[in-house]
């Protein structure tokens, strides 16, 4: 029983079982790469209102690109990762879905087969930092060995643990315990 053709009893009443499919593995796979592009132009509109406070103050023309200090990019990064975090966590609550779940039918719900709590939500959205914060600290640890591109490794790891995974679930699944569940 694996992908979706493995299905299973929903947590409705004894007297009316109902059977729900989990959402397959290319299903679930098209919908990341589906929520990737959404959440990249939520972040560049949240980046583009930061900029007048993170954009170096001072133009000069000898030195046409300048970063930020690092105060700026801290700020930056964390906002970025907040915005991303309310998207999120409210999206996944209360029986709500993002766009890319609606689009390819699937709901999430937790292992009772409800919706997701604020805390469950949370959890997902952090664990599904696992593979990227892992891939941020081989790559400054392998740059100045000139190894910098093994970092792509550990990037889609979340995804490609539903390779090993019994159940073919995303290792942020398996971690907040949750469910992507095929139909509407």
């Amino acid at each position: 029983m694996i992908g979706s053709a493995r299905a299973a009893i929903s947590s409705a009443p004894a007297s009316s079982p109902q059977i729900v499919c989990f959402a397959g593995l290319a299903r679930r796979t098209c919908s990341v790469l589906y929520e990737t592009l959404l959440l990249a132009a939520l972040l560049f509109l949240v980046d583009f209102v930061l900029l007048p406070l993170t954009s170096p103050q001072r133009f000069d023309a000898a030195h046409a690109l300048q970063l930020p200090h690092l105060p700026a990019r801290v700020l930056s990064f964390c906002a970025l990762f907040a915005a991303a975090a309310v998207y999120f966590v409210w999206s996944w609550t209360g029986g709500r879905r993002t766009l890319p779940m609606k689009t390819w039918r699937m709901r999430l719900v937790d292992r009772a087969g409800g919706p997701l709590r604020y805390k469950t939500a949370f959890i997902r959205y952090l664990a599904a930092w696992i593979g990227p914060g892992l891939a941020l600290c081989t790559y400054v640890l392998m740059k100045p060995l000139g190894l910098g591109g093994v970092a792509v490794l550990p990037l889609v790891l979340n995804y490609l643990a539903a390779f090993f995974d019994p159940e073919r679930q995303f290792l942020h699944d398996r971690i907040a315990g949750t469910r992507l569940l095929r139909g509407l």
